[in-house]
């Protein structure tokens, strides 16, 4: 492994990095963004589909000339002294491949995870954006690059890291934090013109919505209107809770409830939704993560995915400049919200990548841990002998819905949602059952270890 000293990302030596599921969108982002950076070079490009990964890398202005396919540590070593970049179609050949980091984006729990071990073993550096990956195997993961003297992280661009990092932020300004979130992928885009909600592909009729854009007195009260209104629309996607599983193994937050409060809120409004319900929010306790649906005119600003803390406020004079700034501060002048209204995915990650290569530095400086089990629950009957299918831009499993659980609360037997992953179940599981560890057979023992791996010693807390 290469090792660089910190300094201009543009002046230093090239950062060098591989990157699993090459063919895959967020791989041509971080592609894309590689071009324009002279410290940041693709050594590796590995996909089970090699001409995609080619075509990719055609359409955004690679000379093909310097992207060979190799099939063996020789074209590897070649492709090295050459200045090239190889293009594998087998992890395991990353093995004999010189590089400082993975990125690990392939979205499979199984592949990514063996992917990542792989690395660390290495001794490189792991930026992981498999969410599926890390809400399994992170804890240990994280772990075992602490024994090798390198860095495990989440990947700037990802809400995760995105979102962990800013937690830090507001924690090293000694505020006190109530909770902490992100958007939903995808806004409510409300026309009063027509009475229509958009929410991406999906378009509903929701008149209602029209009577109900200015927060209430009750605000539960408005936002269980909201719903109602919407209600037709899926908002809710198992990326999501993963998303939070991963950023309660690196804050220490948990859910408020297993299926998240998931809000039709504006931005200005957040500080009054996630306030505590003796203050007329809907939290029930302090130290939540949450997610929820962005509600907004066609023409206003989109939160764009972006990530939020809400916290409360201390010297009254100065949240009151800040309020008179544009800030966003409950109407009780007791909580505010700060957030960071985009994730730039691949764009964004050669943060992360100089950061672990030349600083060796993470998205967030504590040790990770079990703080939350993302789950799932029966759908539906589930019988014997059902393979809980995964798939979609999202990986849902079918039949099966996420929950996320604290830690303390979640039975010892219970599977983690992405070890459950295409497994065959073995008996059958009624609606709203926890799918747990007997249920299922087919799944990968490795992963199953690292599971119980993450369990071993006591999370710490930050």
């Amino acid at each position: 492994m290469n090792v660089h000293a910190p300094g201009d990302p543009l002046t230093a030596g090239p950062v060098t990095y591989a990157l699993t599921g090459a063919g895959g969108g967020f791989a041509r982002t971080l592609l894309a963004q590689s071009l324009l950076l002279p410290g940041l070079h693709p050594a590796v490009l590995c996909d089970l589909d090699p001409d995609a990964v080619l075509a990719q890398c055609a359409r955004l202005g690679y000379d093909p000339d310097t992207l060979p396919v190799v099939s063996d540590a020789d074209g590897l070593r070649a492709a090295s002294a050459a200045g090239h970049t190889a293009v594998v179609t087998d992890t395991a050949l990353l093995a004999d491949a010189s590089y400082d980091i993975l990125v690990e984006a392939t979205g499979s729990p199984s592949a990514g995870f063996r992917a990542a071990r792989q690395a660390i073993e290495g001794r490189r550096h792991v930026a992981m954006v498999s969410k599926e990956v890390d809400s399994v195997a992170g804890v240990a993961l994280d772990r075992l690059a602490r024994r090798h003297g390198v860095v495990y992280t989440p990947a700037a661009g990802d809400q995760p890291a995105n979102l962990i990092a800013w937690y830090d932020r507001m924690r090293l300004l000694g505020l006190e934090v109530v909770a902490i979130g992100k958007s939903g992928e995808y806004d409510l885009v409300f026309d009063p013109a027509t009475g229509e909600v958009r929410h991406l592909d999906q378009t509903l009729h929701a008149p209602a919505l029209g009577d109900l854009l200015t927060l209430g007195d009750d605000v539960p009260a408005t936002l269980a209107a909201r719903a109602r209104a919407v209600a037709p629309l899926k908002r809710a996607a198992a990326a999501d809770y993963c998303e939070m599983a991963v950023v309660a193994a690196g804050t220490g937050f948990v859910p408020d409830r297993e299926a998240l409060h998931y809000p039709v809120a504006r931005t200005a409004e957040l500080a009054d939704v996630y306030a505590l319900r003796e203050d007329g929010g809907v939290l029930g306790k302090a130290g939540v993560i949450d997610v929820f649906s962005v509600l907004r005119l066609p023409e206003e600003a989109s939160f764009a995915g972006g990530v939020f803390a809400v916290v409360r406020t201390h010297d009254p004079v100065t949240w009151e400049v800040l309020a008179q700034k544009g800030h966003v501060v409950s109407r009780n002048g007791r909580y505010a919200c700060l957030y960071l209204p985009y994730h730039l995915m691949g764009v964004e990650t050669p943060l992360t990548l100089f950061a672990a290569v030349r600083d060796g530095g993470p998205a967030g400086a504590s040790a990770l841990g079990r703080h939350a089990v993302l789950a799932g629950r029966a759908a539906r009957d589930l019988p014997a002998g059902t393979v809980l299918a995964m798939g979609g831009h999202h990986h849902e499993i079918d039949g099966v819905a996420p929950v996320l659980l604290p830690a303390p609360e979640a039975p010892a037997d219970t599977a983690p949602f992405y070890l459950a992953a295409h497994a065959r179940l073995v008996r059958d599981v009624p609606e709203g059952a926890l799918v747990t560890l007997p249920d299922i057979d087919g799944h990968d023992p490795d992963l199953l270890a690292a599971w119980h791996a993450g369990a071993d010693h006591a999370p710490r807390t930050r």
